[in-house]
């Protein structure tokens, strides 16, 4: 894992929140409901608090989706159970709450304070899988053969009790030393096996270290980090669950999924084209996800790599259906059907897509609110997911600008991103030649003019760095 902390001073997200409109506080009424569920919480008569769980998210989390638990099958193979937070069990169709959370779709995660989805008394409580207290879930159990392909699935509602709260750091740490608990003491194994699984199918992950800004004392620091191994193994864990739940949906008829085209052929000539001027070995017969799995992004050719890899992954999109099965129902970077069902208390479609699940899976009708809200929700999703990224976007942005604001005319040492395409490509007109370089140190990424060379160091001057437009702006020198 790469950190790297450059320390900011005091800095106002109120601007940003405004110009997103972001929500401040949930109408009375939505409120009301929530506090109404938390006091009085659903216990499903499906017993599973004996099944040792624990949860896996960062150290500050509290909204906690998902706990899990890992264990061998007798005879080979493993059993994955998976604990999701039971929100539909919360939120009343119809209700106060339930349209709140539409206005809002997601959770909206900012340096200053998150916007949740539902309010805290429900998703930092009540809902959450917090340790050592019994919590309504959703129970997914996949069984796998030792090659990790899924043999069976199981869904249900169910009482759970997490036994922990991990923390990302902490159980790397475990894992390095060889002291996992329990639970998770398969994760490693099994995380590395379904990621193999996934490389040969032909998924792709992009293994771009995560730029944020946190909370500092009276200031804030830009932080730069890549993901430990445990994190993706985790993800894995997710990506499962969701192809599971994707099998369940398209046997059904009845569903809502995520979906991206898969790599255009031209796109990935161009990426194959571009791995050897930076010095990318691309194996005869190799997909482009496991070329990119095995690159180490802290290298400046390796990142521009893996940046010109981003041209693969467009066209991401919800798409519901009812009755008749999507042309396209694949998710190209997974390489497989896959939906969201896994983050209910932070993503809206999540938990209209489990119900869909648990209804097929019981052999009961889709109930009439989910079935009606399925068309619906493609659009909102797209709406709140545009308004989540310009959130975190603008938040870094600004971070940079303030960082930045007294050094214009300094010099930095920086990595080549990315170029400029010529006009007759995807570049514009008249603008002038640049393209994105990445900052040693502070950690900031941000357009530079000039003619630049792909995938090498070189010295830039900042000429701009505005927090009120929240623009930074090198030079070549």
């Amino acid at each position: 894992m790469v950190i790297r902390r450059v320390l900011a001073p005091r800095i106002d997200f109120g601007a940003l929140r405004r110009e997103l409109g972001l929500p401040e506080e949930f109408p009375v009424a939505a409120q009301r409901e929530a506090d109404a569920a938390a006091a009085g919480p659903p216990r499903p008569s499906v017993d599973r608090t004996d099944v040792p769980f624990v949860t896996l998210d960062p150290a500050e989390s509290r909204d906690l989706d998902q706990a899990m638990c890992l264990t061998r099958r007798p005879g080979g193979g493993y059993r994955v159970r998976y604990a999701i937070a039971d929100v539909a069990a919360h939120v009343r169709p119809g209700g106060a709450l339930e349209e709140e959370t539409w206005r809002r779709g997601q959770t909206v995660y900012l340096p200053d304070g998150n916007v949740p989805l539902h309010p805290e008394t429900l998703s930092e409580g009540a809902a959450s899988l917090l340790p050592d207290v019994d919590r309504a879930a959703v129970v997914w159990t996949i069984d796998l053969d030792a090659d990790g392909g899924t043999v069976a699935v199981h869904l249900e509602r169910a009482l759970v009790r997490s036994r922990a709260k991990l923390d990302y750091a902490g159980v790397q740490a475990d894992a390095d030393a060889g002291r996992l608990p329990d639970p998770i003491a398969l994760l490693p194994e099994l995380g590395a096996l379904l990621t193999a699984r996934g490389l040969r199918r032909g998924a792709i992950n992009l293994p771009l270290p995560e730029q944020d800004v946190e909370a500092d004392g009276d200031g804030w620091r830009l932080v730069l980090r890549g993901p430990v191994p445990m994190e993706e193994h985790n993800a894995q864990i997710s990506l499962l669950t969701g192809m599971a739940a994707a099998d369940i949906m398209l046997a059904g008829g009845v569903g809502l999924l995520r979906t991206m085209p898969a790599p255009k052929p031209d796109a990935v000539q161009r990426l194959r084209a571009a791995a050897a001027p930076l010095g990318v070995h691309w194996p005869d017969g190799a997909g482009p996800g496991e070329v990119l799995a095995g690159l180490d992004a802290g290298q400046p050719r390796a990142a521009a790599f893996v940046d010109q890899a981003a041209e693969l992954m467009r066209g991401a999109a919800y798409t519901a259906f009812d009755g008749e099965v999507p042309e396209q129902p694949r998710h190209g970077g997974v390489a497989a059907a896959y939906a969201h069902v896994t983050a209910p208390l932070r993503r809206l479609a999540d938990r209209y897509a489990t119900e869909v699940c648990l209804a097929l899976h019981g052999g009961r009708p889709v109930p009439d609110w989910v079935r009606a809200a399925l068309p619906r929700l493609p659009e909102a999703m797209a709406v709140t997911d545009r308004t989540a990224s310009a959130a975190t976007r603008g938040a870094i942005e600004l971070a940079e600008a303030v960082l930045l604001a007294h050094r214009v005319g300094e010099t930095f040492d920086a990595a080549v991103l990315d170029v400029d395409a010529p006009p007759n490509g995807r570049g514009r007109p008249g603008r002038p030649p640049g393209g994105t370089v990445a900052l040693d140190d502070p950690p900031v990424r941000a357009r530079c003019l000039g003619e630049l060379p792909l995938g090498e160091r070189i010295r830039v001057r900042l000429v701009t760095a505005d927090p009120t437009a929240r623009s930074v702006v090198f030079e070549r020198a």
